[in-house]
């Protein structure tokens, strides 16, 4: 890692300590710009981290005072304008084609303002959403793509460095007329690895259920053969297949056919205990990242939800807990469950809008303890 690269890491981790969300992502951003630029010009290096880091207009104080700090200067600043309400617009153009000569460009300021719409809807609670923002919501969960995390398989490749392959090198030299040549590498073989997730669907979540179903349809595009889904209340069902439809609505349409207890009670100790003993144990569990989305509203025995938390943890490689309520000012983990849960919990983030089911996308797709640590 050059300096400049270092220097960049080192003030987006002051960001995160902040509250700034600058993720690794931005951080790469960022570092793009700066090869266009001049790294010697406080106001370059100020304007490229303000464009890629901040994901809102609650990040620009932040921003402001960490770069002061960070880099103890002043903060280069433009004259300040008032900002123009934000008007949300919706452009849908499903099956557009080649443009006709002659036809007029779509304005600049639209687009600007969709991006703009986007953005804000981007940090929106979907609890309080619109109609037509939810399903603008949904349009953008679809497209949600994440790289799954990497595990090291017990099979060999070929390298060009790393640990001796003595099969390939007494080929090579029994091929030379053992005339000793080049030595032949391997390295262990990466495959990704699997991806189980648990969404509670009981009355407490209806608000926020829907919107997970969807993020775990993404999921499961993304990595059909290792992702599976599981519906969580007063009975356990499996989803895998009815999500596989690689239609969104046609999937949830099959989701809510198969899932007989939707908004009702919870019990996620006795569901947990059900997952572990038909599925977990035999594999699902092992060396997985296991994300249950809940609010931790139980209704059961929380101690029995707490042992099969430290059972799982024991199973899994990682164990993500994603609950709406996290990101409301104020909030702690008082309930319950949430009480018994937690000490057997990895990352314990915010699942109640677009902006943070992407990072929770992005969470999953990482083995870096960095990202957990700033979960």
């Amino acid at each position: 890692m050059n300096t400049v690269s270092a220097t960049i890491v080192g003030f987006a981790r002051t960001l995160r300590a902040a509250g700034v969300a600058a993720s690794p992502e931005r951080v790469q951003a960022m570092v793009g710009a700066l090869e266009h630029l001049s790294v010697g010009d406080p106001t370059d290096v100020y304007w490229a981290g303000r464009l890629t880091l901040c994901a809102g207009p609650d990040d620009l104080p932040r921003y402001d005072r960490c770069f002061a700090a960070y880099f103890s200067g002043e903060v280069p600043r433009l004259t300040p304008r008032p900002t123009p309400p934000v008007i949300l617009q919706y452009v849908s153009t499903p099956n557009a084609g080649p443009r006709e000569k002659g036809a007029e460009e779509e304005p600049a300021d639209l687009r600007l303002a969709t991006a703009s719409a986007t953005e804000v809807l981007r940090r929106r609670d979907v609890a309080r959403l619109s109609a037509a923002e939810r399903a603008e919501v949904h349009r953008l969960i679809a497209l949600l793509r994440s790289s799954a995390a990497q595990r090291r398989s017990r099979r060999f490749m070929p390298a060009a460095s790393g640990r001796i392959d003595p099969h390939r090198t007494v080929a090579a030299i029994l091929r030379r007329g053992g005339e000793i040549s080049d030595l032949r590498y391997r390295r262990h073989r990466e495959r990704p690895r699997r991806v189980v997730l648990l969404v509670d669907v009981s009355g407490s979540m209806s608000l926020y259920a829907d919107v997970l179903l969807r993020f775990a349809h993404s999921a499961l595009r993304s990595g059909p053969r290792t992702t599976e889904a599981f519906s969580v209340g007063t009975r356990l069902t499996r989803l895998t297949r009815e999500l596989r439809h690689r239609d969104p609505d046609t999937a949830m349409t099959a989701v809510s056919a198969a899932i007989p207890d939707w908004s009702g009670g919870t019990r996620l100790g006795e569901e947990l205990k059900e997952f572990l003993d038909r599925f977990g144990q035999r594999g699902l569990a092992r060396g997985a990242i296991v994300v249950i989305a809940s609010d931790g509203w139980e209704r059961g025995d929380a101690s029995l939800l707490g042992d099969q938390m430290a059972r799982l943890h024991r199973l899994a490689h990682r164990v993500v807990w994603a609950n709406p309520h996290r990101a409301r000012p104020g909030y702690e983990p008082l309930t319950a469950g949430m009480v018994a849960a937690l000490p057997h919990v990895d990352a314990f983030v915010a699942g109640h809008s677009l902006g943070a089911l992407e990072e929770l996308a992005v969470l999953i797709g990482s083995d870096g303890k960095e990202m957990i640590a700033r979960a």
